[in-house]
């Protein structure tokens, strides 16, 4: 039996942690439900340039679609999406919640790495980074 070195302990470690974080390049098909949910909120409204940061926020302003996608509502006529890079597993199900660190007063930027937290255990689910900030204009939510 050979002796590992443990810099080849290190290194396999390394690429464990690697590839588990890796992604099919594959999106996730959206449920017909969170594309219903995706449309009611977009539709009407007009795309606007990506941003890297989210100008405010407020954690109730924050809608859940679906794993792989977050909406943030700017008053009645704005709403800014976030499609995030890679799926955020566990996001979205009863009991969890979304743990995002602010730094500075910048807000929410794209690349920031969040955590899917199981709110009553208190340990963590899932995790993804955020993706650009897309504003979208128009009419009033029709709720």
């Amino acid at each position: 039996m050979r002796r590992m070195t443990i810099a080849s302990l290190t290194i396999l470690a390394s690429a464990g942690v690697l590839a588990s974080c890796a992604t099919t390049g594959m999106p996730t098909p959206r449920s017909p439900g969170a594309q219903a949910e995706l449309s009611r909120w977009l539709d009407g409204r007009v795309p606007g340039r990506p941003q890297s940061c989210l100008p405010t926020y407020r954690s109730q302003d924050m809608v859940v679609i679906d794993e792989n996608t977050l909406l943030f509502r700017d008053g009645n006529n704005r709403v800014w999406r976030s499609d995030l890079r890679g799926p955020c597993n566990g996001l979205g199900r009863p009991g969890t919640a979304l743990l995002t660190k602010q730094y500075g007063g910048t807000g929410l930027c794209s690349g920031e790495i969040a955590q899917v937290v199981d709110t009553s255990q208190g340990f963590t689910v899932g995790s993804c980074a955020l993706g650009d900030f897309v504003p979208y204009t128009g009419p009033g939510i029709r709720r």
